[in-house]
């Protein structure tokens, strides 16, 4: 573990302790030790959030909306989190979600072809749009017209909106764990492959 870790929050900050943390903050902290309320408890994002008090509980709601009110089915979810959290280079958020999305029925294939940045042209139409769309979005910069009519003509503008709106968000996360140098829990390998 790199020596700027603290060990027991495993990223660059303590953890604040729950008695000193405002109401906002004790709210927060304990949605995230609830039991299933996160894949990672508080070392992961909701820990880092704890910094940042005021903005839990609408970022909580953002994330839980985003993943499971949004109408997205579970597979198209995880596949957009994957997507962002491989283009972001996310270990973190990687070896929290790749079981995920076995477990709503990603298959092994279309991981590793996310995983190791190869060719959707084998993949369901679905599928393959949304890794593109995900590809473009935070490799190109810019989505091109063709990839953009078909993640509208197959989610429809609402759906492609909060579509993009996961990505973002899990964009945002990648970006604050890479910031505070988030590790993986004690006993988790790496899974993605990363330079």
């Amino acid at each position: 573990m790199p020596s700027d870790i603290d060990p027991q929050s495993g990223f660059r900050l303590p953890l604040p302790k729950r008695e000193d943390l405002d109401e906002a903050g004790r709210k927060a902290y304990d949605r995230a030790t609830a039991p299933g309320a996160t894949i990672a408890g508080l070392q992961g994002p909701a820990g880092v959030q704890l910094y940042t008090t005021k903005i839990a509980a609408p970022m909580a709601a953002i994330n839980r909306y985003l993943r499971f009110e949004a109408g997205l089915t579970p597979r198209v979810r995880e596949i957009a989190i994957l997507t962002t959290a491989r283009e972001m280079d996310s270990q973190f958020e990687w070896v929290a979600h790749e079981p995920e999305a076995l477990k709503e029925g990603v298959e092994p294939g279309v991981i590793d072809v996310i995983k190791h940045r190869k060719s959707t042209d084998d993949l369901g139409e679905s599928d393959a749009t949304v890794i593109e769309l995900g590809r473009q979005i935070w490799r190109d910069h810019k989505v091109t017209p063709e990839t953009f009519a078909k993640a509208k003509a197959l989610f429809g503008p609402h759906k492609l909106v909060d579509l993009v709106l996961l990505m973002g968000n899990y964009a945002g996360t990648a970006a604050l764990l890479t910031a505070v140098g988030m590790q993986l829990h004690e006993g988790k390998t790496p899974l993605l492959p990363i330079p």
